[in-house]
C-alpha cells in the first residue's frame, strides 16, 4: 500500500520515465520533493544530451539548482527504479533522508549503501514501473546494458 502523498509524487517521477522513453532514452524518472512540495523532476537524459551521468535521480537534483544543505535534508527523492551507486552517493551527498523507489525487480545495487548510511529506502513494486523497465530490456537492451555500465550480452 502507497500513501497517497507518495503516489503523487511517484507519479511525477513516472510521466518523467515515459517522456525519457518517448524522446528514444531509458525511462527512468524522479522527483525531488522538499516539504510536500515539489523542487524538481528529472529523468535520465544521457542519450537526448549525450550525457555520462544524468539519471533521473541526478538530473532531477541538478534541476532542483543550488540549495542550502537543510532543504535537502528535509527532502524526499522518489525514483521509478532503484538508484545506482552513482545516484546513491548523490543521495548521500547531500543527505537526503528517505528514498521512494518505484522498483526494484530489475535492478538494485545501492539500497544496502542507502540503509546503511540511515537512508529510510521504501519500495513500492509499481506495475508501471516495472513494466516500463522490461519494455526497456526487451527492446532496448544494448542501451540499458550501457547505462549500468556493463558489456552487453551477445
Amino acid at each position: 500500500m502507497i500513501a497517497d502523498e507518495d503516489r503523487r509524487w511517484l507519479d511525477v517521477a513516472l510521466d518523467q520515465a515515459r517522456q525519457g522513453w518517448a524522446e528514444d532514452g531509458i525511462p527512468i524518472g524522479a522527483a525531488l520533493v522538499h516539504e510536500g512540495r515539489l523542487l524538481a523532476a528529472g529523468r535520465n537524459r544521457r542519450v537526448q544530451l549525450g550525457s555520462a551521468i544524468l539519471h533521473g535521480e541526478t538530473d532531477a537534483i541538478e534541476r532542483a539548482g543550488r540549495r542550502p544543505a537543510a532543504t535537502y535534508q528535509r527532502s524526499v527523492l522518489y525514483t521509478t527504479l532503484s538508484p545506482c551507486h552513482m545516484c546513491a552517493g548523490t543521495v548521500l551527498l547531500y543527505g537526503i533522508p528517505r528514498v521512494v523507489i518505484g522498483e526494484n525487480r530489475t535492478f538494485t545495487v545501492a539500497e544496502g549503501l542507502l540503509r546503511s548510511h540511515g537512508v529510510t529506502v521504501e519500495v513500492v513494486d509499481d506495475l508501471e514501473c516495472r513494466a516500463l523497465m522490461e519494455r526497456l530490456l526487451a527492446e532496448r537492451p544494448t542501451l540499458w546494458a550501457e547505462d549500468i555500465g556493463v558489456d552487453p550480452v551477445r
